[in-house]
């Protein structure tokens, strides 16, 4: 039976079991349960039922949308692979490389890392660059039903400005799918302008029309989006909850909940997932340069840790999705999710010490991030 079929089966199969669950939770006027712990014994079956299960990886429902992910995903990007692999060219983390040997290189990188989250119960991609899309499906193969994929395209969304049409959105997505050799994608989260709140109303309008469109063409299963812009991603969940099922926006190790207007009272309110992306703060909260081998690994794994278990802390947040580029570095977020989430006094004041330093070692580029500190 081909790819595309077995995908298109497990699409009805799977979206008929997430409504279930969600009308019933609803129906009953409870509050959905929305985390199960790493060897907890009260299982529901609809976890266990979850791609690619494992009793010893935690699991958070991604809102409204109903599917129970991995506590930490696979986020996209690949900086700093230059750290593992030997490249003949440069590599861009969005396009790749111009080189096909490196290319080659990246795709045995990425098979070995893909593998590893199969092995250790990690089920949950999000593409988040022009390459990316491409690559990870070439190396899924019959692993496909093993993930949930939230498929982003940036080249083809919204930061272009000829692409700013319903019907053009829709039109460059069907055509990223049929590259990937995808039947849908289980999430289209479109991508916006860091600065979301610079998109016209037209803009937006297109945005909700084609997130609509594409999910009631069976393109995708559930819709949602991604900025850095705190105050628009707000007022988009508060307005459009039909399409807005999901949120993919930064929060680090040094991000904290506002006591009043807070994103996350409208998440909650509207039973929004949140997939966070920057835990590490663009690789500034380490002391070394990703290198597998070095004085600092040890104390790099740690601070990777201490990053992944204070923002597991926040019940709201679903999943922080790091660009993982070994399986080492696989392993270790696994070993914080199964780790403790209280911060005694010595790990707290630790934990601000490495958010100062992370402050202050961010480049220049990244200098938008500190308004992530509050969120």
């Amino acid at each position: 039976m081909s790819q595309r079929l077995v995908t298109r089966r497990i699409f009805v199969r799977d979206t008929a079991v997430m409504a279930a669950g969600v009308a019933a939770g609803v129906s009953l006027g409870v509050a959905p349960r929305t985390i199960v712990a790493a060897g907890a014994t009260d299982v529901p079956a609809e976890v266990k039922g979850t791609r690619n299960y494992n009793p010893n990886m935690e699991y958070r429902r991604l809102g409204k949308t109903g599917l129970w992910v991995s506590a930490v995903c696979l986020g996209g990007h690949w900086k700093r692979v230059d750290k593992v692999i030997k490249l003949q060219g440069a590599m861009d983390p969005y396009r790749g490389s111009d080189s096909s040997a490196d290319m080659e290189a990246l795709r045995k990188n990425r098979d070995e890392v893909v593998g590893r989250c199969v092995e250790v119960g990690i089920n949950c991609i999000d593409f988040a660059g022009d390459a990316e899309p491409e690559m990870y499906c070439s190396v899924l193969k019959d692993r496909r039903d093993k993930f949930y994929l939230a498929y982003s395209h940036p080249a083809s969304e919204l930061r272009v400005p000829e692409n700013c049409t319903a019907k053009r959105l829709v039109e460059l997505f069907e055509a990223g799918l049929k590259r990937c050799n995808l039947e849908y994608a289980d999430i289209w989260r479109l991508m916006a302008m860091e600065r979301g709140g610079k998109h016209s109303q037209a803009e937006v309008d297109a945005m909700v029309e084609a997130l609509d469109v594409a999910r009631k063409k069976g393109l995708c299963r559930f819709t949602g989006f991604s900025t850095h812009d705190r105050k628009w991603a707000k007022m988009l969940i508060e307005t459009y909850p039909d399409v807005m099922q999901m949120l993919c926006t930064p929060y680090t190790a040094n991000s904290k909940v506002l006591p009043e207007d807070s994103l996350f009272e409208s998440l909650v309110k509207q039973d929004v997932g949140l997939l966070g992306i920057k835990p590490f703060a663009s690789n500034s909260i380490f002391q070394g340069d990703g290198s597998p081998v070095g004085p600092h690994v040890e104390e790099d794994d740690k601070r990777a840790r201490m990053a992944i278990r204070y923002i597991l802390g926040n019940p709201a947040i679903t999943a922080p999705i790091p660009g993982m580029i070994t399986a080492h570095q696989v392993d270790n977020v696994v070993k914080a999710v199964q780790e403790h989430r209280e911060f005694g006094v010595e790990e707290q004041a630790e934990l601000e010490r490495m958010g100062k330093e992370m402050w202050a070692r961010l480049p220049p580029d990244y200098q938008w991030l500190k308004q992530w500190e509050y969120v």
